[in-house]
């Protein structure tokens, strides 16, 4: 951990060299479980940071914590480095689900972590949940999304679960055998929307959810393609057109001293490309997106670019215009690939 450490410091300080273009927003350290980490790390490690670039006043910095991998101390070590906003990966606060997902905390870890995030004073803090969980019923979903709106967070992302080729789930067919149905994923989907909009969450993502004021910055970033920089083991980055990602092996991610040749190396994007990506992660946004920002971009009405995806897909009742622009209709939500691809 030391050396990984050490050596994510020596990144960050090596983009110094941009340091003057950029001012950071937003801050999230995931990826992983980084809570395991001693907090001092933490500390060195936005010390780095804010002695490279250059922060807003409202900087919304995040980590993700595991349930039962932080203590009082280690709270506060986040405080004291700059940290604003918890972001829990609970999933479910079912045992036998957590079991399934090889989870390691229980739903009675969860809460003494987010009751001490409380105490300590963290005011912005979210809740990963996880829908169409091997075994899962209505049912269990349901208590889940009560007992979590019932602690009252500011953000909850509810993700459906995807069975990914080459995972352990992939190959494991009695565990294949107990995914819910299809039918069944959409009713939880559904449910997601009603139990949470009945506690005062609304839908600005299409899994994420927030109190009025806490819609996470840095997501949204994602979705609106602002430029970030990803630093640590195989972090992603969006520079100057560019997309470029770093090692994902350890060993060789530890010998390296050049830290920009894989910015120098990757392709600019192309101009189809740039507006491909600002259709299809700006539709996830629930408000969608606007044609004067794709005509301030790219110096094209999207009418002219994608006249024809666009005419089918209001057509078919997954898409509607808007006095702004377009963005996906509730039939839209659950069919969101099958219109994104439309685009491509």
């Amino acid at each position: 951990m030391a050396s990984y450490c050490r050596q994510l410091i020596n990144e960050i300080k090596a983009w110094k060299t941009i340091s003057q273009e950029y001012r950071i927003t937003s801050i999230f350290i995931g990826g992983g479980t980084p809570s395991v980490l001693d907090g001092i790390w933490i500390e060195r490690i936005l010390e780095a940071v804010f002695s490279t670039f250059s922060c807003t006043d409202s900087l919304e910095c995040s980590i993700e914590v595991n349930p039962g991998t932080v203590d009082k101390n280690k709270l506060k070590s986040y405080q004291r480095a700059g940290i604003n906003r918890i972001s829990f990966g609970l999933q479910s606060t079912n045992s036998e689900e957590l079991k399934i997902l090889g989870r390691i905390h229980t739903y009675e870890d969860f809460l003494e972590s987010f009751h001490l995030s409380r105490e300590i004073g963290f005011e912005n803090i979210n809740i990963d949940l996880m829908s169409a969980i091997p075994t899962q019923s209505l049912q269990s979903y349901e208590t889940t999304l009560e007992r979590v709106c019932t602690l009252n967070p500011e953000h909850i992302s509810a993700y459906s679960l995807i069975i990914e080729e080459g995972t352990d789930f992939y190959d494991n067919k009695a565990v294949l055998s107990q995914l819910p149905s299809e039918d069944e994923d959409v009713k939880m989907y559904s449910l997601t929307h009603d139990i949470l909009e009945e506690f005062h969450y609304h839908r600005y993502e299409l899994s994420n959810y927030a109190k009025r004021g806490y819609e996470c910055r840095h997501n949204i970033g994602y979705w609106r393609r602002i430029p970030y920089l990803g630093v640590g083991l195989g972090a992603s980055s969006l520079l100057e057109e560019k997309r470029f990602s770093n090692e994902i092996d350890f060993s060789e991610y530890l010998d390296i001293s050049h830290w920009q040749n894989k910015m120098k190396e990757a392709p600019i994007l192309t101009r189809k490309e740039q507006m491909e990506e600002f259709v299809f992660l700006g539709l996830r946004l629930i408000e969608g997106i606007t044609k004067e920002d794709f005509t301030q971009k790219f110096g094209s009405q999207i009418q002219e670019i994608y006249g024809e995806p666009l005419k089918e897909s209001i057509e078919e009742g997954l898409m509607e215009e808007t006095k702004e622009g377009y963005r996906l209709t509730s039939k839209g939500y659950f069919l969101s690939n099958h219109v994104f691809v439309k685009f491509i």
